[in-house]
């Protein structure tokens, strides 16, 4: 199994604004600009809050875009407006930790969801897009519990205004 995070930030670190939206990212650039593809032909599983699962939802053929993955929304909701994402509750590191150990997981977001994963060294990589936007304030993706968490840089890739940084969890 390998859990993953993909995703985009501004450049102060932020994953949303402080009203958690998300315009600025995608009139910063698209999905077509970077490896998307690619990334998720490699996943099984994709893991989401609710506030990403909103931020999202409404996006025109949403299903579709997740349609080769499992998809779990972190809700407290009994169910979902969108086929094909399944409404879970409880503690995140257990979930993950009860999946199956031959898949890959992407963590779509945010950083309650990561942030648990991260305390527990259980996230294997970092795939963090950075767009050339700084937001002043917002959601920062980065909120896990003090505690010396090192990774090592892969590769650094360039997508039109995107800078992609891929890391590897260091296993201490």
């Amino acid at each position: 199994m390998s859990v993953i995070f993909y995703g985009c930030i501004s450049m102060d670190g932020y994953l949303a604004d402080k009203n958690h939206n998300l315009d600025w990212l995608y009139e910063s650039g698209s999905a077509e600009e970077t490896d998307y593809d690619i990334f998720y032909k490699s996943i099984d599983i994709t893991i989401m809050g609710k506030r990403t699962f909103e931020a999202i939802e409404n996006i025109e053929n949403i299903s579709s875009l997740y349609a080769t993955s499992t998809n779990y929304v972190f809700t407290h909701d009994e169910s979902l407006a969108v086929s094909g994402f399944i409404p879970v509750k409880g503690d995140v590191v257990e979930f993950v930790q009860g999946l199956d150990k031959d898949k890959n997981i992407w963590i779509v977001g945010g950083n309650t969801v990561l942030a648990p994963l991260l305390n527990q060294q259980l996230v294997d990589k970092l795939i963090i897009q950075v767009a050339p936007v700084l937001l002043g304030e917002g959601i920062p993706l980065f909120t896990q519990e003090v505690g010396l968490k090192r990774f090592y840089l892969e590769e650094v890739k360039q997508f039109g205004p995107f800078a992609e940084l891929r890391y590897h969890k260091i296993d201490e």
